[in-house]
């Protein structure tokens, strides 16, 4: 199973996947955002930060990079791509993904752990399976997911709500929603299941140092979706 990590002006969570996936035992390289090609890999990863300054809306110039094309492509045939925080945003900008993101209800910049419970199965969820939660960090000002009624209805029909706020014991409340989302969605997937865009950093839960490795789950579920190792203890 091996990992490409895009690096954007502005990336700042680059190197945070990098060391989660090599500490992981997955074969992972850096991928430069004007490249026109993808090295082989099988998961490409748009990780967290501001790319491009977040200059006009977040992801809004990202969504051009010379890279870009190329992801498109490796997400049309049937390859992974997980898109986190800032990357989420990209993937919504691009159409990978429906929907948009709009500045959080507050107002204000949120850095802190949230749980989130899983809502569908697929490659980015198997070995957690449906209604488990997670604790994951968030560390976002643009995370609040808005769709209309009309899309939010397919996403529910069909299944790409991966995971929902949610409190501790998995209830989904509004005080249990940091930004406002919509349906208090945390992470989505394309109808295909191929896609996946959330705004937690389960990146930064996978080392035992810091106190948590819910987030290994996400990354050791793309890999058996792939045949390649687990990497869960």
């Amino acid at each position: 199973m091996r990992f490409g990590v895009v690096v954007f002006p502005g990336s700042n969570c680059d190197t945070d996947c990098y060391h989660a996936l090599r500490g992981l035992g997955y074969p992972v390289e850096y991928v430069w955002h004007e490249a026109a090609s993808l090295p082989e890999v099988d998961c490409v990863v748009l990780p967290g930060g501001f790319s491009y300054g977040d200059y006009l809306r977040a992801g809004a110039i990202a969504r051009f990079a010379r890279i870009m094309p190329a992801v498109a492509a490796h997400a049309e045939a049937g390859g992974a791509v997980i898109g986190i925080c800032n990357g989420f945003q990209i993937l919504l900008e691009a159409g990978l993904l429906p929907g948009a993101m709009r500045r959080n209800a507050s107002l204000q910049f949120r850095c802190h752990d949230v749980h989130v419970r899983v809502e569908a199965g697929g490659m980015f969820t198997s070995l957690a399976g449906r209604g488990r939660v997670l604790r994951l960090p968030i560390a976002h000002a643009e995370g609040n997911y808005y769709c209309g009624a009309e899309v939010l209805t397919e996403l529910e029909a069909n299944g790409q709500i991966a995971f929902r706020y949610c409190d501790a014991d998995g209830k989904i409340s509004a005080a249990a929603n940091p930004n406002g989302a919509v349906g208090n969605i945390a992470g989505i997937t394309n109808r295909r299941g191929n896609v996946l865009g959330l705004m937690p950093h389960p990146e930064r839960c996978c080392d035992p140092v810091l106190g948590n490795t819910d987030g290994r789950l996400i990354f050791a579920s793309i890999a058996a979706s792939r045949g390649g190792l687990c990497h869960v203890g």
